[in-house]
């Protein structure tokens, strides 16, 4: 029956898991054990659900060993390999909270990270592309050459006492994975099966850092509940099984990587397939093709890569069946190439925050074409949503407002952060996304632009107020404003509007030089213009929409066209 407002619940006769990840993974194991479970192409490494199920144990039993406990917050701070798989399944096992920091951080973000959450320890690799991770651990705490593993005392980070890192050179006042590894092999592993029973669903198991409009990144806190679940109804959704094998190049740190990507996999015992350690096309080609991977994930400036790509024809990519492109606004162009050239005719796109674990919304394997690629799909089962006016009123089907989400997938909050989290979850459970959607009479979404200021770049999520507050601290800017701008590569580009102190002189090499080996280099803005004023309402709002217009018809660009 079509619906006649824009509310849905999506009811289900597949109840919630109400394990938490380590009791899951277990169960999963022992359903699959001898099926493969991880491939990780760059580190040669091909493990059974098996294999992978004594690593995981051996390291829990290792970061108990090290006296963690159930609650202490434990970053890592790497790109994609084995490594990280073991920690997801390792920290949820021995009841750790994992602090997901991005690889591309730089000495500001990081230092905030681990002050934030009051991080214990933190996994980092050695280095990664063009970022010394240790040079710069050594920076924010000196003290770390002179101290014992596990007993760094640092002025900077008060709270971290131990860093593990990944690689094997022996670092000054580090432990190495490996040594964990056969610190827990040696105790065994009676302490790690001793904690399951204590273990609950709703505790915390996760953070992610999201930034908003106004401020510095806040600390999403996800529990075993959120996020296994999520997980386990994004596969279910793909149709997946044990005998899938899914390429995964998007990035672990983020909700794309670890839930759509390992916990999906997990809790339908299908394989997980690393093709590089970052994202690279030809990587991910060729993996897709020698791995014979049944489902490719990606966000659209992925797939644009590697359709591309000069060697594209030569990989056979019969195998692939389905997949997700997720991330950012999906070019219906794109999606049609992904069906009819990467044989993906069961291609999903997803749609959530990180708030929401991530997936609120997304397309079917059996949706017609135009849906598929047209929309972001239905409601995901046991969740909620609707669409509202600015007053707070459930618009009519076909009619704009903002996208609300409730249910099982909400996170427990923003940590230690009472007031920003009341500002996103009203009194009735419902968290407001800052989209703006539309939602047709057969229940399927479109999102149509976002309340909020966020800049989607290449599928990474980047909010102008944070990269606005650190330019601020520039001692020749008086103040600037950051809009995002169409761009045929990334979906958007960042522009700084600036405004100079009285008599100071800066060029745009000088702005983009202060902003290297701080921030992220996809935060450092591709346009700049230097300005007296800027546009504003007759209360004093800056008009950040008319700043956008202004620079598409200046650099002549434009919009395009998405789904």
């Amino acid at each position: 029956m079509p619906l006649t407002q824009s509310y849905v619940h999506g009811t289900s006769d597949v109840p919630l898991i109400g394990d938490t990840i380590g009791a899951y993974f277990d169960a999963a194991v022992t359903r699959w054990a001898d099926r493969d479970a991880l491939v990780v192409r760059h580190q040669d490494i091909s493990w059974t659900w098996a294999d992978l199920k004594v690593r995981v144990d051996e390291f829990a039993a290792g970061l108990i060993a090290l006296g963690l406990e159930p609650g202490n917050r434990i970053g890592i701070w790497s790109p994609n390999n084995a490594e990280w798989v073991i920690t997801q399944f390792a920290t949820a096992k021995a009841g750790l909270v994992l602090v997901n920091i991005n690889p591309a951080y730089r000495l500001t973000e990081l230092e905030y990270a681990l002050k934030k959450v009051e991080c214990t320890a933190l996994i980092t690799a050695a280095r990664f592309k063009t970022s010394d991770y240790l040079a710069m651990l050594r920076d924010l705490a000196p003290e770390i050459e002179f101290a014992a593993p596990g007993k760094l005392a640092s002025k900077q980070l008060p709270h971290l006492k131990t860093v593990i890192q990944i690689g094997e050179d022996a670092v000054p006042g580090m432990y190495g994975f490996d040594d964990v590894l056969a610190m827990g092999a040696e105790a065994g592993h009676a302490a790690v099966e001793a904690l399951g029973p204590s273990l609950q669903f709703d505790d915390a198991i996760n953070i992610q850092f999201t930034s908003g409009t106004t401020g510095s990144p806040k600390g999403a806190t996800l529990t075993h509940h959120n996020i296994l679940n999520n997980g386990y109804f994004i596969g279910r959704t793909m149709a997946l099984s044990e005998a899938d094998r899914i390429c995964i190049p998007v990035p672990l740190y983020h909700c794309f990587g670890m839930v759509l990507g390992n916990l999906a996999c997990m809790t339908h015992g299908a394989a997980m397939v690393y093709p590089s350690d970052a994202f690279d096309p030809l990587a991910t080609l060729k993996t897709a093709a020698a791995e014979r991977c049944t489902g490719l994930y990606g966000v659209p400036t992925m797939f644009i890569a590697q359709l591309e790509h000069a060697q594209f024809a030569e990989f056979d990519l019969s195998s692939l069946r389905t997949g997700i492109m997720a991330g950012s606004p999906c070019p219906v162009k794109v999606m049609k190439q992904v069906i009819d050239q990467m044989h993906m005719d069961q291609v999903t796109i997803a749609y959530g925050m990180t708030e929401t674990s991530p997936v609120s919304t997304q397309t079917s394997v059996d949706d017609p074409l135009d849906r598929r690629v047209g929309t972001v799909g239905r409601i995901h089962p046991h969740v909620e949503v609707k669409i509202v006016d600015e007053a707070g009123r459930i618009v009519a089907p076909g009619e704009t407002g903002e996208l609300c989400t409730r249910g099982y997938c909400v996170m427990r909050g923003y940590w230690n952060d009472e007031e920003r989290t009341a500002e996103a979850i009203d009194a009735a459970g419902w968290m407001h996304t800052g989209d703006l959607a539309t939602m047709d009479a057969d229940g399927y979404f479109n999102i149509v632009g976002r309340i909020k200021d966020m800049v989607i770049r290449g599928g990474e999520n980047l909010y102008p107020r944070e990269i606005e507050e650190f330019l601020y601290s520039h001692p020749k800017v008086s103040d600037v404003q950051i809009v995002g701008v169409p761009d045929e590569k990334y979906g958007e580009e960042l522009c700084a509007w600036i405004k100079l102190a009285e008599g100071e002189t800066v060029t745009d090499e000088d702005i983009r030089e202060f902003c290297k080996g701080q921030i992220t280099h996809h935060k450092i803005p591709r346009y700049i213009r230097f300005v007296d004023e800027f546009p504003m309402t007759v209360t004093g709002k800056i008009q950040k929409f008319v700043m956008r217009e202004q620079m598409i018809e200046e650099l002549g660009l434009d919009e395009a066209k998405t789904a």
